[in-house]
């Protein structure tokens, strides 16, 4: 009985083994192919693009030529396995060699896109953005720059104007690859909106001013001021000279109306006929500057009430402020005209 014992438990252990042999080298075979590396001791981040309305096998195949994964087939078969393959979104994703494919497979469909960072500073041109989101590697000036005057674009944004200028608000943004000039200029204006309060408006009709003309002031203010606190003082500036109908005789208007300007503003440029040009027109040039902050938006609604009507820089970042002509005219001697040598 002892053998037959000994014989049965033989063939127990025998029956057993087989498909416990059989989910050994399954399981080795699905470690070896869906959970090893392609190379393990690579933690190198790479850059990966997921183009709009690639095919899976595509992705997959590119994978496999970047060397982020070993064989093309086994991020399509989990994808395909596990229902991923209709997750899997367009973008830019940080992956690396050292990933297996389960790790990639849940970048790609699901996981979160790299971010590009671009930042448009207080007083920048829109003519200045397309250079940054060039250098950020987000759009090309040649992708970008023809948006900012696209007709259509600025009709559905609802702005009289030209073009974007004044209305993308300084901030610094993240974008994801891949993403057009419409999406940028779109998150720049709606950024402008959340920097606009309900009590903006009001004070704006208020004054009797549109939207558009306190961001074309504030686009004045912001390009005139060194520094922010002094603000509220040139908005007063400008808003008493308005309203004695006093021209605004603003030098950044001028310039801003200058082809390629040399940095060397002349009285012969202070004499030419432009729309932006302060010196020989009333009121308002027909629109903004540069993109003003909020700072010089506030400035503009808010004004410090003062009697003055000039100013001058002083040449350390800050203004002397005058009532009169002839105050005035002793600032500059003091402050901008250099003895004969």
């Amino acid at each position: 009985m002892k053998r037959e014992s000994g014989s049965i438990a033989a063939r127990v252990a025998l029956y057993l083994a087989v498909p416990l042999g059989v989910a050994l080298a399954a399981y080795l075979v699905f470690q070896t192919l869906f959970l090893s590396p392609a190379s393990p001791g690579n933690e190198q981040v790479v850059l990966f693009e997921v183009v709009p309305e690639s095919s899976l096998k595509t992705i997959s195949q590119t994978l496999e030529q970047r060397g982020i994964i070993k064989n093309w087939w086994t991020v399509t078969y989990l994808a395909r396995m596990t229902g991923k393959d209709t997750k899997i979104t367009a973008g830019e994703y940080e992956l690396s060699p050292s990933m297996t494919p389960v790790q990639v497979l849940a970048k790609i469909a699901g996981g979160k896109p790299f971010e590009r960072r671009v930042t448009l500073r207080e007083g920048a041109s829109i003519w200045e953005l397309g250079a940054l989101l060039e250098e950020a590697g987000i759009l090309t000036k040649a992708e970008f720059n023809p948006a900012l005057t696209d007709r259509q674009l600025l009709a559905a944004a609802g702005i009289p104007g030209d073009s974007f200028e004044g209305y993308l608000f300084p901030n610094t943004y993240h974008f994801s690859r891949p993403v057009t000039a419409k999406k940028i200029i779109w998150r720049m204006m709606e950024e402008g909106e959340n920097n606009w309060p309900q009590n903006f408006s009001e004070r704006a009709d208020a004054l009797k001013l549109s939207r558009h003309q306190v961001i074309t002031l504030a686009s004045i203010i912001e390009k005139e001021s060194g520094n922010v606190e002094e603000q509220p003082m040139i908005s007063s500036v400008f808003h008493n000279r308005m309203g004695r109908n006093m021209k605004l005789q603003s030098d950044p208007t001028v310039i801003y109306g200058i082809p390629e300007f040399n940095g060397n503003l002349t009285k012969a440029d202070l004499e030419r006929p432009s729309p932006y040009n302060t010196y020989v027109n009333a009121g308002l040039p027909p629109g903004p500057i540069c993109n003003p902050g909020r700072k010089a938006i506030e400035a503009t609604l808010f004004p410090q009430e003062t009697g003055y009507l000039y100013f001058v820089g002083d040449g350390k970042g800050s203004h002397v402020f005058s009532v009169t002509l002839a105050e005035h005219n002793t600032a500059v001697a003091k402050y901008q005209l250099k003895p004969a040598s």
